[in-house]
């Protein structure tokens, strides 16, 4: 990639990857466009702001641990930088996460994520159930054990969202309401991008961070990232309610995951559903019945809170859950997308390592496992994960 800043930078999605990288790119000095029609929404709107590589950490996926712990680490820097250029907090939480889990397999799965994370040099510390409920009293008696991991951070995605938009601007980010149909390229290099209303927009490079909708915009992106649906719920504490806890809290209920993430207002996002179903964004009537069924296991208290929204987003899935950032394609194309459920863990790094890219350096260490030459140009494998249950 040359390294000058003369040249335009079109960013193609403006959820919580593209405003950030378009809000470096721009700090940097570059002309900077982002094409979306509604930055801020989909997935990043309906986020629950886990920023928790240790807690998802899954065996089979240590390059994508070690790129979220780099992240994480990453991230009280960059929440501060956000809010300095936005004039604005960023909505980062440090209070930490907690495990629960109920039943005594879930107890023995969690030992078994224990046990991994302690191979890896990454142990954890174990909570018997009244340990966890000194720590969080909301807690119910349901809860028999679990894990606190205080490392594991969390953010309120929408002050965050709002945070990064006012710093792209701020920096000089042009923001055109428009939507991409397809990166426009002329012997073997990127030209621009096609739009569905209006003229073109001429490029010198492009990156595309349209999350779900990543794979249809250039055909070295088809069939590597696919859209993963996950419902979510938000509630809202009413007088005489118990308080909400102030950490996260995570927990396995018969085998199902379910998260609980606290508010500034005192209020939980809860979540979140997994499923393979296309470009579905219906919330169902057995996606919410599971969430409340779940989380009132785990936090009783909830049961006296006020059901203020329930949402769907896409996630961007790729076929090994690491997420996609490199160059890929057409000299000038550059991609940040397939990120999953860790879009807002990895917005740190995967701004770093996109601005890298920008300069002609190398990409931090951990990112180099996301470089999206690891897939051939047609590659059509299996997704790693294709299940419909939570995780």
């Amino acid at each position: 990639m040359r390294n000058t800043t003369n040249e335009r930078l079109v960013v193609l999605g403006g959820g919580v990857i593209g405003l950030s990288c378009a809000w470096r790119a721009a700090q940097d000095g570059r002309m900077v466009t982002l094409l979306d029609p509604a930055p801020g929404s989909g997935a990043s709107w309906v986020a629950g702001g886990m920023l928790a590589p240790v807690t998802e950490a899954w065996p089979g996926e240590e390059d994508l641990l070690a790129l979220g712990v780099e992240s994480v680490h990453r991230w009280p820097g960059f929440a501060a930088d956000v809010g300095e250029s936005a004039g604005r907090p960023a909505g980062l939480r440090t209070e930490g996460t907690v495990v629960a889990a109920t039943g005594s397999g879930d107890r023995a799965e969690l030992d078994a994520l224990a046990a991994h994370l302690g191979r890896l040099g990454r142990p954890t510390e174990r909570l018997s159930g009244r340990e966890l409920r000194r720590l969080e009293p909301a807690i119910g008696p349901d809860v028999r054990g679990g894990l606190s991991v205080p490392d594991d951070l969390a953010v309120d995605n929408r002050a965050l969202l709002a945070a990064l938009r006012a710093a792209a601007e701020k920096a000089g980010v042009e923001f055109d309401p428009r939507s991409a149909r397809q990166v426009r390229e002329d012997d073997g290099r990127v030209t621009g991008v096609h739009c569905t209303e209006g003229a073109d927009v001429d490029a010198d490079l492009v990156l595309v961070c349209a999350g779900a909708y990543s794979a249809g915009l250039h055909p070295s992106l088809a069939g590597l990232v696919r859209p993963v649906k996950g419902e979510i719920l938000r509630l809202g504490r009413r007088p005489g309610a118990l308080p909400a806890p102030r950490r996260t809290v995570r927990a396995l209920v018969d085998g199902r995951p379910v998260y609980a993430v606290p508010r500034p207002d005192d209020g939980l996002v809860v979540g979140a559903t997994q499923a393979e179903t296309g470009f579905d964004t219906d919330v169902t009537v057995g996606g919410v019945r599971d969430l409340l069924r779940d989380v009132e296991r785990v936090l009783p208290g909830v049961a006296e809170y006020a059901l203020l929204e329930a949402a769907a987003g896409l996630r961007p899935g790729s076929l090994d859950n690491l997420p996609l950032i490199g160059a890929r394609g057409p000299e000038g194309l550059l991609v940040a997308t397939g990120h999953h459920r860790n879009g807002m863990l990895l917005a740190p790094v995967t701004a770093d390592a996109v601005l890298a890219l920008l300069r002609g350096e190398p990409v931090p260490d951990p990112a180099r496992a996301a470089d999206p030459a690891r897939f051939a140009a047609a590659d059509r494998r299996e997704p790693a994960s294709g299940s419909s249950e939570r995780r």
